[in-house]
């Protein structure tokens, strides 16, 4: 994952120190850091994005390449429809690869 440097914080006014050995070429330049829960919270928050655009990138493959057998259009589309309202009510239970096993690409 990441090397977290550790540092100093002032309570009263934010500064950031994190000493280091200077070799006589420093130049101080302001920077914008973020305290390592709020990394962890982003790093948590964009995985469950990820899990979720590979869950709905699923159901989209299954609807751009299932083709109904003749009179069967109703039945497929129930059958998308109901799939999406599972993944919109609890989409940790859909799995990303569930429209390979579904048999994407072949008549619903």
């Amino acid at each position: 994952m990441t090397d977290w440097i550790p540092a100093w914080q002032c309570i009263g006014c934010g500064k950031i120190e994190a000493p280091q050995p200077c070799i006589g070429v420093c130049r101080d330049r302001r920077i914008l850091m973020v305290g390592k829960d709020e990394h962890e919270q982003a790093l948590a928050a964009l995985a469950c994005a990820q899990q979720q655009v590979k869950g709905l990138h699923a159901v989209l493959i299954q609807l751009a390449w299932s083709r109904p057998r003749d009179g069967q259009w109703e039945a497929s589309w129930r059958a998308l429809q109901q799939r999406a309202r599972e993944w919109i009510a609890d989409p940790a239970a859909a799995r990303p690869q569930a429209a390979a096993e579904d048999g994407a690409g072949t008549s619903t």
